[in-house]
């Protein structure tokens, strides 16, 4: 194992212990100049790190068609959590003499488009931790799409992994249980204003304080196996 092999298998190491479900490295020079960053950002990093962490079952349990007060602090603590650890990995890079510029896991700039600072989903398709599924979120093969994400942007030469092909095969449960109908059998279908519209109605009724829902997250389980002991 060579010395930027090493680095990337510490790296792993060290996010997993911090609580990561998911990691990979992506190479981003073909997307950064789409990221909605200062110039001096887009120019300086050409690798992210994207790391994921599961959700929790049973709060999704608690959804039937519309978010829950329970998913809702869920999901905001989750993004604490992820923020917290992009965060301490940052800041172990920049001790090793390398560059890290990490990247708030909810900071949405443009709700109605769904665009943040980077599209984590994206550098995570990248970094291969899934596809872009029907639904228009990362579908990992293990969790689904039960699980949020976090950029760390870096200067570190470290070898990125491989994307993954679109893996939903014949599987169409997020279409049976969107609650506007916004996905489609082909993912480019997928009516953003639909969803976005959706989400406002979910906030304005005082289901939650934030443009979120989790159905299709809910139906997107992926293959995740139960475990029998701790």
């Amino acid at each position: 194992m060579n010395k930027l092999e090493k680095t990337k298998s510490g790296l792993e190491s060290y996010s997993r212990e911090l609580g990561a479900s998911l990691f990979g490295i992506a190479d981003i020079s073909a997307v950064r100049d789409e990221f909605r960053l200062a110039e001096k950002f887009i120019k300086r990093f050409d690798r992210a790190i994207s790391l994921g962490v599961r959700l929790v079952d049973s709060v999704l349990d608690d959804i039937e068609d519309a978010p829950t007060p329970l998913y809702y602090h869920h999901y905001r603590q989750l993004n604490f959590f992820l923020d917290r650890m992009a965060f301490q990995i940052s800041s172990r890079i920049q001790g090793s003499g390398f560059g890290a510029l990490p990247i708030p896991a909810s900071q949405v700039i443009d709700w109605k488009n769904q665009q943040a600072h980077v599209p984590h989903k994206k550098v995570g398709e990248l970094a291969g931790l899934g596809w872009i599924g029907r639904n228009n979120l990362l579908v990992n093969r293990e969790f689904g799409a039960r699980f949020r994400l976090v950029t760390i942007l870096t200067d570190l030469p470290i070898d990125p992994d491989k994307p993954m092909p679109f893996g939903c095969g014949s599987c169409q449960r997020c279409l049976a249980v969107c609650p506007v109908g916004a996905i489609r059998e082909e993912q480019r279908d997928f009516d953003h204003l639909g969803c976005y519209e959706k989400l406002k109605e979910f906030r304005n009724r005082g289901l939650v304080g934030q443009f979120i829902c989790g159905v299709c997250v809910k139906a997107c389980c992926g293959k995740a196996k139960r475990l029998e002991t701790f």
